[in-house]
């Protein structure tokens, strides 16, 4: 058995279990502050050094056992705060996108809604089990540019919305339409998101377009500072390649001096670590927030616009 099985999570998503892996997360990015960048969706999430980073020498098996030892002591430190109850029975779609703000308080109470369909018929335990720890593994790897880093991140966020169509709608079929785990798989054999999209409005009536940004783009950890204004022109743009990714200047910490290093990373500890569901494959995310891939510091601010 599974341990999303063993604790009952809900299917397709439970939003107990993302904002504990975005609690962890954000938990992570507090304690090492020469992290830039979280993304996360799923039972993954993804952290960024900036590429003149000299944490650890840039030793990748210190980065990496830190990172998750780090992530996994939040996670079950943090696990009685999102499971403290079982989650409610008979539920299936989380409310659409109009209530996301409740999902912001799903630490106190767990939101679902829309129709009814079949509950696990297991145990539910919400205590850790010692047969069943959460565990994570983690490995490091360069990208030798700020091109190829968006690439990545905006691959792992289009992977995000597949996965979550793909799950949204297999789950429809199990959950209210009756069908075996290996029907429901069957039936969508060759199917390509329109059909998915109208399979769930056709059969369901569900407008998958209303799902929740958290399920559809995932989770974003950063820590915010006064937002760029753009240009008119700019603001709805695609992806351009370099000028959101390369015109930067950088700043190398190898240069700095250790007491320079040190304001650095105060500065960078009072900067509010926030999570959004954003999209970060357009050019607009990283212009209106340029010390991400700069290595600089921005002016900071109570809470990003």
């Amino acid at each position: 058995m599974s341990l999303s099985d063993h604790y009952g999570f809900v299917k397709p998503n439970d939003i107990r279990a993302l904002s504990l892996m975005n609690a962890a997360a954000q938990h992570t990015l507090q304690v090492l502050p020469d992290i830039i960048i979280g993304y996360g969706h799923s039972d993954e999430y993804s952290f960024v050094f900036h590429k003149s980073c000299t944490l650890f020498e840039r030793r990748s098996a210190k980065l990496a056992s830190t990172i998750v030892s780090t992530f996994t002591s939040a996670y079950v430190h943090l696990w009685p705060k999102f499971f403290s109850t079982p989650p409610e029975t008979g539920t299936f779609f989380s409310l659409a996108r109009e209530d996301d703000k409740l999902i912001k308080h799903a630490e106190t109470e767990h939101v679902s809604g829309g129709k009814s369909g079949s509950s696990p018929t297991t145990a539910v335990h919400t205590e850790l089990d010692i047969a069943y720890l959460p565990t994570f593994d983690a490995r490091c790897v360069a990208y030798p540019s700020n091109i190829n880093l968006r690439d990545y991140l905006s691959w792992r966020q289009a992977d995000c919305h597949v996965n979550n169509l793909y799950n949204t709608t297999f789950w429809a079929l199990v959950l209210r339409g009756g069908m075996s785990n290996t029907e429901a798989e069957e039936f969508l054999k060759g199917t390509l998101s329109s059909d998915k999209n109208e399979i769930l409005w056709s059969k369901f009536s569900v407008n998958y377009n209303n799902e929740p940004e958290i399920y559809k783009k995932g989770s974003v950890a950063f820590r915010t500072y006064e937002l760029v204004d753009l240009p008119t022109q700019q603001d709805d743009t695609s992806r351009q390649g370099p000028n959101a990714a390369e015109t930067e200047e950088i700043v190398e910490e190898q240069d700095l001096s250790k007491t320079q290093k040190e304001k650095m990373k105060k500065a960078r500890q009072k900067a509010e670590i926030v999570v959004e569901h954003i999209d970060i494959i357009r050019d607009e995310f990283w212009l209106r927030r340029p010390w991400l891939l700069s290595g600089k510091l921005g002016n900071l601010t109570s809470r990003s616009g």
